[in-house]
Parts: structure tokens; C-alpha cells; sequence
């Protein structure tokens, strides 16, 4: 009697938290900035900022940062030119870039709050500043469309213990737990992949973003190309990039396709003369 009294509590509890994730999901829809979509969002952008930087300050505590000198002055120039042209898509931003050493691991991610690591086996893929731009560009979209957002709002709607992440604080919180699955991390790699939809939207954003800041956009082509290749190399893409990423025809249907427009932005940056050829 009193074991099934508890399972009645529990059921009872579950019952509770699922109507109070179900009316925060409902209320708790924003729209996506640069493209007018709508997403789930039951965490502040303010709170999701202050977990993000702790895990980047936690993942900086156990990833080794590479000391080599023309990897990091690649991404402080590339990734500061993309930081200004989101400016006004993501206020508040706090930007840091941080290449980790592993020259086996061809991978990038972006966390809420400006915070951007790069893997030193990216540079295997983008030897150019252009090409660098493909990557740090689609990762900050990702950012910017507050995909980060969605993901952990939809982890916390598939379980009744979410109401704890929408509402408890501090680095030992479920909510930092949330987070730093969202992000991949104790999966074997950061920046677990998101689905097609988000990945697709992130590629389109990205290379406007970047062709506003006066990369060529042309270079996302090279780039995935590159990273399809990987499989037959040395460094692999990390297991989400081969399981949730576009096919490369689909994904070098939809570049050409975007691309006229990518190139306007590009030819009007390159014309204002605020963009040396270098850079």
C-alpha cells in the first residue's frame, strides 16, 4: 500500500512538472534572429550566457591551448571581424577565441556569450583566412539562431526533471549539467551536432555573415569539400558532423544556391575599402 501510495506521489509530481514544461513551452517561444523562425527557449539568454562561461572557463581548465602563434592570430583576426558583424544579432556578447591543441580533430563550436574554441585540426580544413571564416561564421550562427537554446529547452521537455534546470543555479546545478550536454561535452568531443534543420540554417547565416565581413563566400565550398574528404584521411569530422550534418550534395546545392546573394554582401564589403586583401 504504501509503495503504490509512492508511485501515486510520483506520478502525481510527473504529471505537475509535465503541465509546467508544456505551458513554459508554449510561452516560452523567441524568435530567431536573421531569420524570423520561431524556437523553443525555457532558459534566459542571460542565465545560458553565465553557464556557457563557466563551461568555457572548465573546458580551458582540461583542453590544452595551442601555443602556435599564426593559428591564433588567424582566428583573433578572422574570428573579431565576424564578432563585429553579428554585433547587433547578439548584444552582450563577451568574445573570446581560443585554438585548443589537437591536431587530430577537426572541429569548432561556439557557446552562448561570445565564447568560440577552434581545434588545431581545422586548419588542416581552412588554411585561409576566407576559409577559416566558413567555420567560425556557421558556429556563431548556431549562436546567434539560439539553436543552443532549443536544444537544451527540448532536453529539459523530454524529462520531468527539467523544472530543476529551469530553475536551479550554480556551476554544480542540473541546469550547467544541461548545458554542457548540449554542448557535447563528456561525449569525446565538444559541439555535438545539431539536427539538419539547424545546420542548414547555420550554413545560409554563416555565409552571409562572413561576406558581410568581406570573406569570399565562394571558400564554404572548399571547405566542405575538404571536410568530406576527411573520412579517407587522417583526421576525422566528429561522429555528429557525419550523422546530423547535410550530405555534401545537399549542402553544395543549397551554397550555389545562396550564393549570388552571399556575393552581393561580399562585393559591397570589398568596395567600402574596410577590408585590405590580407586580412
Amino acid at each position: 500500500m504504501n509503495e503504490m501510495s509512492s508511485r501515486g506521489r510520483l506520478a502525481v509530481l510527473g504529471l505537475i512538472a509535465a503541465m509546467f514544461l508544456l505551458g513554459a513551452g508554449l510561452a516560452g517561444c523567441s524568435s530567431v534572429p536573421g531569420t524570423g523562425h520561431r524556437g523553443l527557449n525555457l532558459v534566459s539568454d542571460a542565465e545560458l550566457r553565465r553557464l556557457s562561461a563557466e563551461a568555457f572557463d572548465e573546458l580551458k581548465r582540461v583542453e590544452a591551448p595551442s601555443l602556435d602563434k599564426d593559428q591564433n592570430e588567424m582566428l583573433q583576426r578572422v574570428g573579431r571581424r565576424i564578432a563585429d558583424e553579428v554585433f547587433w544579432d547578439l548584444p552582450g556578447a563577451q568574445w573570446e577565441f581560443v585554438v585548443f591543441k589537437s591536431p587530430n580533430q577537426a572541429n569548432a563550436f561556439a557557446m552562448a556569450g561570445g565564447k568560440v574554441g577552434v581545434y588545431s585540426g581545422i586548419f588542416e580544413v581552412a588554411e585561409t583566412n576566407d576559409e577559416l571564416a566558413v567555420v567560425v561564421a556557421h558556429e556563431i550562427s548556431h549562436v546567434v539562431a539560439k539553436h543552443t537554446n532549443q536544444k537544451l529547452s527540448e532536453q529539459m521537455l523530454r524529462q520531468v526533471g527539467g523544472v530543476a534546470l529551469a530553475t536551479t543555479t550554480g556551476g554544480g546545478s542540473l541546469a550547467y549539467q544541461g548545458v554542457m550536454l548540449a554542448y557535447g561535452y563528456g561525449s569525446g568531443f565538444v559541439g555535438l551536432g545539431f539536427d539538419r534543420n539547424k545546420e542548414r540554417e547555420a550554413d545560409r547565416m554563416g555565409l552571409m555573415y562572413m561576406a558581410k565581413a568581406g570573406y569570399d563566400p565562394r571558400a564554404a565550398i572548399t571547405v566542405w569539400q575538404r571536410m568530406d574528404e576527411l573520412r579517407a584521411g587522417g583526421i576525422s569530422p566528429p561522429p555528429s558532423w557525419r550523422s546530423t550534418h547535410p550530405s555534401n550534395s545537399d549542402r553544395m546545392s543549397r551554397f550555389r544556391e545562396a550564393m549570388p546573394a552571399a556575393l552581393e554582401f561580399y562585393e559591397k564589403a570589398r568596395a567600402s575599402g574596410l577590408y585590405s586583401e590580407h586580412e
